[in-house]
């Protein structure tokens, strides 16, 4: 098996893990009513998707 030659430091084993973080979710506005959304989603507000009425949202 396997065994490291010598420790590896705190500093280098966090210098690898400096890409696990959490990223900002992008938000636009629906076209249709105006509201905030997710890009690639249909609407949460309004149902609509790319000018077409993809769910039926019960107001």
């Amino acid at each position: 098996m396997a065994v490291p030659k010598k420790k590896t430091s705190k500093s280098r084993s966090r210098k690898r893990r400096t890409h696990y973080k959490a990223h900002i979710e992008a938000i636009v506005k629906c076209s249709n009513c105006g509201e905030s959304k997710r890009p690639h989603f249909a609407c949460p507000h309004c149902g609509f998707y790319r000018g077409k009425k993809i769910i039926s949202v019960s107001e």
